[in-house]
């Protein structure tokens, strides 16, 4: 059996190619928009890929399932609960799609969505028991699916609640890849690594360590993460028809009235950039999905970057999350417009002259915990949609933890054509640990 993993780290998604060396076939679980490392990887183990297979319909990032069958005319296989209006292959509980020796049973596992479906992967050459299994969105390395994206936060737990136990019966020695490692919205405490064992997940995961029903829906349902951006967006290319082949990406002479995405590196971006262009560095962390909170989705898109290359890494990520009206790329030359970020000291003259309004662009939990005193709080994912509740009387600050997303909403409100000047170089704990205080929210604030 040849196995494969493939991990995109900027959304923590995984994806998998799964054949058998001697019929030289493989299938494709869960693919990305981008295939090319799927066919490149293949015809390096001289295999043919020659079925796709789903584990539900993704909310986060858009499936390859579409490129696959249009381009290759390889079969896609997904439960018919994901009402796919895609033709496709029916995949129902203990169904199996072979591969020469290697066969994949499929392991109906409802929670996350109503068709998510789990594959267990049988090498019939080492005996005839699944020894690894490809879990989606449903089990991960020290967490569970969030189950509030396809029903209600408490319907989908009850059924992930049974299908995590459904999984836990395959034997402690079955290896377990999910599809999200940590960097993923859809699991707050999944670790960074790539594969674990059902007996270790058994022992160790809190959600599996909670063997009542009712205790399981409780802590299950109770999501603070926010959704993927642009998520019903996504579901609907994903169960839509298939999606093929993406434009390409022009250079451009001038952005004309698109929006302008600065991918540079920050340092860049306040050094000079054009008026109005939102930052969000292609090389910075989780960059699809800030810029997917970034752009509202009637905008056509223009990236700024240094180099072509750096241009065409950023539409790959923006395709990903859906955003696939990009206009074109121009390369930065000099600009006049810079911005100039605020230090925690200045900010603590500001404050005490009352010349700024503070805003902390974390998540409430975050914010919960303790802010600096005087400070609204608006996550940045939010800022583009709550620009008219900020007051344009005063400069505002935009502070979060280390000074990235800091960054990313202040670009924003400027765009919007507020006054707005990020701290880049530490945030609210380092406040904290001056000041010795910060201020923290009675209940029924």
């Amino acid at each position: 059996m040849i196995f494969r993993q493939f991990v995109n780290e900027d959304l923590g998604c995984a994806s998998y190619l799964v054949g058998d060396e001697k019929a030289q076939e493989a299938v494709v679980v869960d693919p990305a928009y981008a295939i090319e490392r799927y066919l490149e990887q293949a015809e390096r183990d001289d295999l043919r890929i020659v079925a796709v297979l789903e584990t539900h319909t993704h909310a986060d990032h858009v499936s390859g399932h579409g490129r696959f069958a249009l381009e290759r005319g390889t079969p896609v296989h997904v439960n018919p609960l994901a009402n796919a209006e895609y033709p496709y292959e029916p995949l129902a509980d203990g169904d199996e799609v072979s591969v020469g020796a290697v066969t994949l049973r499929a392991v109906h596992t409802p929670g996350h969505r109503p068709e998510h479906t789990c594959f267990a992967v049988i090498d019939h050459t080492r005996g005839d028991e699944p020894w690894l299994l490809l879990t989606g969105d449903s089990l991960f390395v020290g967490d569970a699916a969030r189950p509030d994206l396809a029903v209600e936060a408490r319907e989908g737990a009850r059924d992930l609640f049974h299908s995590l136990h459904r999984l836990v019966d395959l034997g402690d020695g079955v290896e377990v890849f999910p599809g999200h490692v940590s960097g993923s919205l859809c699991g707050a405490g999944m670790s960074s690594k790539a594969s674990t064992t059902i007996g270790f997940e058994r022992r160790f995961n809190p959600a599996l360590r909670i063997d009542a029903e009712d205790a399981f829906v409780d802590d299950s349902a109770s999501i603070t993460a926010p959704k993927p951006p642009n998520a019903e967006r996504i579901v609907a290319l994903n169960r839509g028809p298939f999606l093929g082949a993406p434009a390409p990406v022009p250079r451009l002479d001038d952005p004309g009235d698109a929006v302008v995405l600065d991918v540079r590196p920050l340092d860049a971006y306040l050094a000079g950039h054009a008026h109005g262009a939102i930052s969000v560095p292609v090389d910075g962390s989780s960059f699809s999905t800030k810029a997917g909170f970034m752009l509202l989705p009637e905008e056509a898109i223009v990236i700024r970057a240094a180099t072509e290359d750096e241009a065409m890494r950023a539409a790959r990520g923006l395709r990903a999350v859906g955003v696939l009206d990009i206009a074109g790329y121009v390369l930065a030359s000099a600009d006049d417009e810079h911005t100039e970020p605020v230090t925690l000291d200045e900010l603590e003259q500001l404050l005490a002259d009352d010349a700024v309004e503070v805003l902390d662009v974390r998540e409430p939990d975050e914010h919960a915990d303790g802010f600096i005193p005087g400070s609204r709080n608006v996550p940045y994912r939010l800022v583009r949609r709550c620009g008219d509740l900020l007051s344009a009387e005063k400069p505002i600050v935009t502070v979060c933890e280390s000074g990235p997303r800091a960054a990313v909403a202040a670009s924003a409100l400027a765009h919007e054509g507020l006054d707005a000047r990020p701290v880049v170089d530490g945030g609210v704990t380092e406040w904290e640990e001056r000041h010795a205080t910060v201020a923290f929210r009675r209940c029924g604030d």
